[in-house]
């Protein structure tokens, strides 16, 4: 049923509205009295109270509206509640102010207003240039540059010449930002589908990829968005390499760069709360205890502003990184149960943002929530996630894929389960090496699983003493390190040979950390 709710673009958009933006659409809308206009109100309203998009049903509720009418009907309340949001939401956003005002010296230039248009873009070209937002500065000029060569305008030499060279200094400006955000996306995406670098192979073409399309002096560069662009490209690289300290010193300056110019929190929101999210991430892999605690109240807090709460995108993407960061701790605290305590308001968070939240965060919910439930030892409800991520297509994440699969063979492990691990170790084991996602950690996981089953419980205890030898000494090893940033294998073994919690044995870590560190 719920897959319907994607199946019609309209019925989205309106299933977005918040009961203002609904408010002022009517307003809006009944300004005019034309047939139509009214006609798109009952089907505004028709469609306001489906809870699942459903064409026949609509129909039969709008018996004035014949099957062929209604897509055009719908392409033209699509228009009118972008154009009634545009009006709603000018005042928030410096884009669609600046996007107003270049509109507006266009009309008047077309009417012949030359003097009045050049007016306004110089206007326009002031708020632009304090909010770095440099494409609409490259608008402004090419309009200004057009004004000038076909008229006389009676503008100074001097002005031409400045004219020629803020269009040469813009156009660089924007080719490097193009140049750079095109690198920081292009290595998320491949972090997205792939996961940290599994091998040598991974870390060169990684290395290759990012020294080619650096720009050949990052050091030189000042202005905000390149250099945001450059920390983000940083980051990514940082960590898909597993190189978390210079994943943590990049994540600091993106967030920095945001502390010294304050104002462009709210120009740009979305990179900001992306800012906080990865500082955060960082801290957890580097275990850094007291800054975890110390940014997630500050990020709390930022939730809570009105920059934050200004859009959906804001306020789904600050409850998407807050409770993934909430989650963090307690696995990183060995907390799992009080953990728990989250499970049932992010899922209800989830049903309701269910339009929006794109599945890579679901899976990682879904994985991150499954390794709660696994320390908290409900291992029957861990499988019951992890079955979430192992039934769905592998299109992404594919470390997660393969972690998931190796948690579910553990839990039924745990679970006394013996008729099924034979399957399950040949199957996950075949997963892994497909993939190519097995380092030595896991290579010696399937040993050991493989030669439980033929020592007497009383021997087990030896093979797992063994086994702790065997990985322990990869815990500093990055290549192998990225089986524990998924799953901390040697607590669990721990576990087993002291024959205590893996939440007691995280959590005497943690205190003697926090004393060394004291």
């Amino acid at each position: 049923m719920m897959s319907n709710r994607f199946t019609d673009a309209l019925f989205q958009l309106i299933r977005s509205l918040e009961k203002a933006e609904k408010r002022h659409f009517k307003l809006y809308i009944k300004r005019s009295s034309a047939k139509e206009d009214l006609k798109i109100i009952q089907l505004f309203d028709a469609l306001d109270k489906m809870p699942d998009y459903d064409e026949k049903i609509l129909l039969k509720k709008l018996p004035s509206i014949t099957k062929p009418q209604l897509a055009n009907l719908k392409t033209h309340l699509y228009k009118q509640l972008l154009a009634s949001l545009r009006l709603v939401k000018n005042a928030e956003n410096i884009d669609l102010q600046l996007s107003e005002q270049l509109d507006y010296a266009r009309l008047l230039y077309n009417k012949g207003l030359k003097l009045q248009s050049l007016k306004i873009l110089e206007k326009v070209k002031e708020v632009a240039k304090a909010n770095h937002k440099f494409n609409y500065l490259a608008q402004v000029i090419s309009l200004e540059k057009k004004i000038e060569t076909l008229h006389i305008t009676r503008s100074t030499l001097e002005k031409t010449e400045v004219l020629t060279i803020e269009a040469t200094n813009i156009s660089g400006h924007i080719d490097r930002v193009t140049k750079l955000s095109n690198l920081a996306l292009l290595l998320y995406r491949w972090y997205v589908k792939n996961g940290h670098a599994r091998n040598e192979q991974d870390e060169t073409g990684i290395k290759e990829f990012f020294t080619n399309n650096l720009p050949s002096n990052p050091e030189t560069i000042t202005d905000f968005y390149e250099r945001l662009y450059l920390y983000q490209s940083y980051c990514w690289y940082a960590f898909i390499r597993q190189d978390f300290l210079m994943y943590y010193r990049y994540s600091r300056k993106w967030i920095d760069l945001f502390d010294a110019e304050p104002f462009m929190i709210t120009v740009e929101t979305g990179h900001y709360v992306k800012g906080m999210h990865n500082l955060l991430n960082a801290h957890f892999d580097l275990r850094n205890y007291s800054e975890f605690e110390t940014t997630l109240r500050k990020f709390e807090a930022f939730a809570k502003t009105p920059a934050a709460t200004l859009h959906d995108n804001f306020r789904i993407h600050t409850f998407v990184y807050i409770n993934n960061a909430r989650i963090n701790q307690h696995l990183m605290l060995g907390t799992f149960r009080q953990g728990l305590s989250l499970v049932r308001y992010i899922e209800e968070k989830q049903d309701e943002y269910a339009l929006y939240i794109d599945r890579h965060r679901v899976l990682v919910f879904n994985y991150k929530i499954a390794t709660l439930y696994f320390g908290s030892e409900e291992y029957d409800t861990s499988i019951d996630y992890l079955q979430k991520i192992i039934n769905g297509p592998i299109d992404l994440r594919i470390d997660l894929q393969c972690y998931a699969r190796l948690l579910h063979l553990i839990a039924h492990y745990e679970l006394g389960n013996f008729d099924l691990i034979e399957y399950l170790i040949k199957s996950v084991y075949r997963f892994m090496a497909k993939m190519e996602n097995l380092t030595v950690i896991e290579e010696a996981m399937f040993k050991f699983l493989r030669n439980s089953f033929k020592v007497s419980p009383r021997k087990l205890k030896p093979e797992l003493e063994k086994f702790l030898d065997t990985i322990i000494q990869f815990e500093k090893s990055r290549f192998e390190t990225r089986a524990f940033a998924y799953l901390d294998i040697i607590s669990w073994v721990e576990s087993k040979v002291y024959n205590r919690s893996v939440s007691s044995i995280i959590q005497e870590k943690v205190s003697k950390s926090k004393r060394s560190e004291g």
